[in-house]
């Protein structure tokens, strides 16, 4: 109780902005509303509440319709003139105090200081350089499931300012350290549809470190969220994966193998960013099959190719078989690697 009594006492001696505006304001209409109707009333008698207060908020925002004015001298001289004076000065006050709260908000939201609340958005949880992240953002924005609309927020406890070009695409900017609970809630990730991990330099090896203590947070708090996570060292993979990612991307693995392919095969990088990318053209998509009971890969290239996709592979548990035969044996879970122009619902077997 005497904690509320000195709460109340310290709002009552020092009120806050707001609550000064607001006390003020009631104060200077209850001041001209009265005042009006007390030295104008005697000579119109047709006068109410409503036409003085009126006649309080038109003289106050300075727009002055003239329908109603005081014509007495008391009403000019007593009521008017201070009433003016008086309200000018705080419509000032009013507009400067929001003009500040204004510059205030975006000034925390460049800077990553404010609390998001969003839905259905992605985080990008490092920032390793703009034009990465910028990538990133390309290709998410031409993928069909994702789409130009979709809202991007970039987590970093490095960067003091979003880049001019980020913010101008609608990006939004939350700094703080990623694996800090404090700093994933003020980006809203329990509402994301999509964190990405990205590894803050793919030539040192303790970035995976550090991924590794961001998935272990976004994991502990929301589970729903599917999470991807880059990796250097492919063996901080399987750790990644016992944390809870639901994928892990592994840059060094992946140069090595474009290295060796290009090698042996000239031209087979540029056919898989072809394939890869989603800026147009045919991709590739791994798709669930629905299928009451086992059944033949035979039948899913069939059911494949009836809407318009090329099936190239499957995957049963995490491994993926390339080009089995047609006699394959598919089974309930497993999913089909297919190349289309669109990503496709579920592969529904007769």
């Amino acid at each position: 109780m005497m904690a509320v009594l000195a709460t109340l006492k310290s709002a009552l001696a020092r009120p806050k902005p707001p609550v000064r505006v607001a006390v003020s304001l009631i104060a200077l209409l209850s001041y001209g509303t009265t005042g009006f109707l007390y030295f104008e009333l005697p000579a119109k008698p047709e006068l109410g509440w409503g036409d003085a207060l009126w006649w309080c908020v038109v003289t106050l925002t300075t727009v002055g319709y003239g329908d109603f004015f005081p014509s007495s001298a008391g009403g000019r001289f007593f009521v008017a003139v201070p009433f003016m004076c008086t309200g000018i000065g705080l419509l000032g006050y009013m507009l400067s105090f929001a003009a500040t709260k204004m510059a205030e908000t975006k000034t925390r939201e460049a800077r990553g200081m404010a609390t998001l609340s969003l839905t259905e958005h992605v985080v990008i949880l490092n920032y390793p350089s703009e034009g990465r992240v910028a990538s990133v953002i390309e290709e998410l924005t031409h993928a069909a499931s994702f789409g130009a609309d979709v809202t991007v927020v970039v987590v970093d406890d490095e960067l003091d300012e979003l880049p001019a070009p980020l913010a101008a695409r609608g990006v939004r900017f939350v700094r703080g350290n990623p694996s800090s609970d404090e700093t994933l809630t003020r980006a809203s990730i329990d509402g994301a549809r999509l964190a990405l991990v990205l590894a803050k330099d793919r030539a040192d090896v303790s970035s995976d470190h550090r991924n590794l203590a961001i998935t272990v947070a976004i994991e502990a708090r929301q589970k729903k969220v599917h999470s991807v996570v880059q990796c250097v060292d492919p063996g901080t993979a399987p750790l990644l994966r016992k944390a809870g990612c639901d994928s892990v991307v592994c840059t060094t693995q992946l140069d090595a193998s474009f290295m060796s392919s290009e090698a042996v095969s000239p031209g087979l990088k540029a056919v898989v960013d072809d394939l890869v990318t989603s800026h147009g053209g045919q991709q590739l998509y791994v798709t669930p099959i629905e299928v009451a009971s086992a059944s033949t890969y035979g039948a899913v290239v069939a059911a494949a190719a009836a809407r318009g996709h090329l099936a190239v592979g499957v995957m049963s548990a995490g491994d993926s078989r390339m080009n089995p035969p047609p006699s394959h044996q598919v089974k309930p879970g497993d999913r089909v690697v297919t190349i289309g122009p669109a990503k496709l619902g579920a592969l529904k077997l007769g």
